[in-house]
């Protein structure tokens, strides 16, 4: 089944980056890093930007961190990395983008959450500072509703009136509904202290995967604002990406979503980047977006009892991402080639065919031989200690020779 087309939605501009409208659905991703350490978050932003995150986010909880954020940006400028940084605001984000002007001029766009500000209460003057900031400066504001800090007042709220009528719904769908609303609710509230429509993006965050679904599928048919797409509290390893993909994946085959992030939690230091490469494989693996060359490769079973083509599919899908940021600034449309390394006889040739380039090693007991196809057809065997060089060789050569060069296509266009 195609994917439906993207859901209509207002445009917003985050540093030069388009969010919304008919513009790609945009990967972020965000540090874990204590923002007031100026070296360690520009290299984790700089290892998220090269991995292919568009929008970096951190943490803005303290004045320390207020004040490293413009020497993070600066730093990053110096390396020539432009990726827009973001401001993660809670509970005293009205105080320090008044304090600190400097990082709310040096900061892309915020995120407020209206659970933990002072929206909905009698004087909601913390929520109007932090809009009047971003009406200041001219910077969009993400408006992130999260089920685990949800406006206690409006959920009671709803929860009372739910409670009188015939037929009340469960508790699930009214906090369902209340999530919408806050998110909403507190859009209106942006719009009425001079936030434009097209400086507005909405997220609300849950951690199930039907609730997740259920809440963007309301939200969706009730505003036409940017959504940002995220199972918050993921988890860790196969549960955390198995769970982020199912959810993410329903929303984005209808159609709905204008930029995600995978909110994985890593391993004791484990590698950040992970959930960038799993927000852009599954924007790939639903064809809507392509960011680099996919390897095929079997699971293996007896016939491939050497491990020799595990070890070579991973060498490859390494190389070719590795090569990525390299080729896309020389190659138009390199990142849709497909490559595919087999194991044995029983599929490899044909898989081998439908790749660009293809590669079937010899399974247990087979000749000792490799034959290479290029589009579907046989160019090569290859055969001996070197056959991964040799396979990466053509790798190469068949980029040079089929992908047109960028100052070409520029040049065309």
């Amino acid at each position: 089944m195609a994917v439906r087309p993207r859901r209509a939605a207002v445009a917003v501009d985050v540093g030069g980056v388009l969010v919304g409208g008919n513009y790609p659905i945009v990967v972020q991703s965000m540090t874990n890093t204590d923002t007031a350490d100026v070296t360690g978050t520009v290299n984790q932003v700089m290892a998220l930007a090269q991995a292919g995150s568009e929008l970096v986010r951190v943490t803005v909880n303290t004045e320390a961190a207020a004040e490293a954020v413009p020497k993070i940006v600066r730093t990053l400028n110096m390396f020539g990395v432009r990726v827009p940084i973001v401001g993660d605001f809670h509970y005293n984000g009205h105080l320090l983008l008044k304090k600190y002007p400097e990082c709310a001029r040096a900061l892309a766009k915020y995120r407020i959450n209206p659970g933990n500000v002072n929206i909905g209460k009698k004087h909601d003057d913390n929520f109007r500072t932090m809009i009047e900031a971003a009406v200041e400066y001219k910077r969009p504001v993400r408006i992130g509703v999260n089920w685990g800090s949800l406006d206690a007042q409006l959920l009671t709220r709803m929860m009372d009136e739910n409670s009188r009528l015939p037929e009340p719904k469960d508790a699930r769908e009214v906090t369902i509904d209340a999530i919408v609303v806050s998110a909403l609710e507190s859009a209106a509230a942006a719009e009425h202290h001079g936030l434009s429509r097209n400086r507005i993006i909405l997220s609300a965050k849950v951690s199930g995967v039907q609730d997740l679904i259920d809440v963007y599928r309301q939200l969706a048919a009730k505003c036409d604002y940017a959504l940002h797409l995220g199972l918050t509290e993921a988890g860790l390893g196969a549960k955390g990406i198995v769970a982020t993909t199912a959810a993410l994946s329903v929303l984005l085959q209808e159609g709905v979503g204008d930029t995600i992030r995978a909110s994985l939690t890593p391993l004791p230091n484990g590698d950040r980047t992970e959930e960038v490469i799993v927000s852009q494989q599954i924007l790939q693996s639903l064809g809507i977006r392509s960011f680099t060359p996919q390897v095929t490769a079997c699971p293996g079973c007896g016939r491939t009892t050497s491990t020799f083509f595990q070890d070579m599919a991973d060498q490859i899908q390494n190389y070719l991402r590795d090569q990525m940021p390299t080729w896309k600034d020389r190659h138009f449309g390199v990142e849709n080639m497909k490559v595919a390394v087999m194991g044995c006889i029983v599929n490899g040739p044909g898989e081998s065919k439908h790749a660009n380039l293809g590669i079937s090693l010899p399974g247990t007991f087979e000749e000792p031989v490799a034959p290479v196809y290029v589009d579907g057809r046989l160019v090569k065997t290859l055969r001996g200690d070197h056959i991964v060089a040799e396979f990466i060789g053509m790798v190469n050569q068949y980029v040079e020779s089929h992908y047109v060069a960028v100052e070409a296509e520029t040049a065309a266009v």
